[in-house]
């Protein structure tokens, strides 16, 4: 069989208006046009759908059994091209995303609250994970796209550098250190350190730049907060990237930049490349890139003043 939409709704516009000229009025067509589509119509299905007298055009006992499937058939088409053109305007939608968790708990929630805003027909769902999962989410199709670092195989992956951060030191306020405008590599010596895992992307940038050299861990945790809260209390001094800088917005705390050649970290946005965007993903990457613009993380990066006390934003 060759037929199509125009058929059904011929044949739903005929058994409704009982007259061919107002059925072939009422779908735009020519009564010669019209009379076509239904002639097709009732030859490929083999039947005669329609009786005809020269006062009256009824439904036949073949065609009241397939007006209801052709009504049903027409409400699926067109619930489904209504479903297809909400999700082209962005009124629906679905978009998935892996980032790491700095990201997540700090940069993110505010963009994603206004593009919420903006779509609130998109349903969002975010990840938090460390570099590993985040590639590991895109490669399954379970993420529309990651925010993390460039992995080493890549070649199934499109790698976009969407940022780069600058790393800091921190260190409690009455530290050796916290005088200084700037580190280098040379002043972290000796001084107690606490360190992310080395599954992290931050434990391995930071490792990668200062080798052979090493620091004087004390102590190796998983969060940031952790972090945070063993500096706070004098434990050691840490190094993080500008976009985990709101971890260690409190009291006692001081931020000064590292100078530390090749110690930066790119953020890059990935993706498989045999997928393409959904609209919904689209109009997300357009916000992420609106707002990284210039290539740079945010806030923190000045010369390292006492950052003021901020009740510190949770992950979800």
């Amino acid at each position: 069989m060759n037929l199509s939409v125009k058929h059904l709704r011929a044949f739903v516009a005929l058994a409704e208006q009982r007259n061919f000229t107002r059925a072939a009025q009422a779908c735009h067509l020519s009564q010669s046009a019209f009379s076509t589509l239904i002639h097709t119509l009732e030859e490929q299905a083999g039947s005669r759908l329609f009786e005809r007298t020269t006062r009256h055009v009824e439904l036949s006992a073949d065609g009241r059994r397939f007006e209801e499937v052709a009504r049903r058939l027409l409400a699926d088409f067109e619930a489904a091209l209504a479903d297809l053109r909400d999700h082209a305007l962005r009124r629906k939608g679905r978009v998935s995303i892996a980032a790491l968790p700095s990201l997540a708990a700090g940069d993110l929630p505010p963009l994603l609250a206004a593009f919420r805003a903006r779509y609130p027909g998109i349903e969002i769902a975010l990840f938090d994970l460390l570099a590993d999962g985040c590639i590991d989410l895109v490669r399954r199709a379970r993420a529309d796209f990651a925010l993390a670092p460039a992995p080493a195989q890549a070649a199934d992956l499109r790698v976009e550098p969407l940022l780069r951060e600058r790393f800091h030191l921190v260190c409690p306020a009455g530290h050796a250190l916290a005088a200084r405008r700037s580190v280098t590599p040379q002043a972290l010596a000796g001084h107690p350190f606490i360190h992310l895992s080395r599954t992290s992307s931050v434990r391995q940038h930071l490792d990668a730049a200062l080798h052979p050299e090493r620091l004087e861990g004390v102590m190796e945790v998983e969060q940031l907060a952790t972090v945070a809260g063993l500096v706070a209390a004098g434990l050691g001094i840490t190094a993080v990237p500008t976009l985990a800088l709101f971890q260690f917005r409190r009291e006692g705390l001081v931020v000064r930049p590292l100078q530390i050649p090749g110690l930066s970290r790119d953020i890059c946005l990935i993706r498989l490349k045999e997928r393409g965007d959904t609209a919904a993903a689209a109009a997300l990457i357009e916000d992420l890139r609106a707002h990284y613009g210039d290539g740079r993380a945010g806030a923190g990066t000045g010369p390292g003043p006492r950052l003021k006390p901020r009740q510190p934003r949770q992950p979800r």
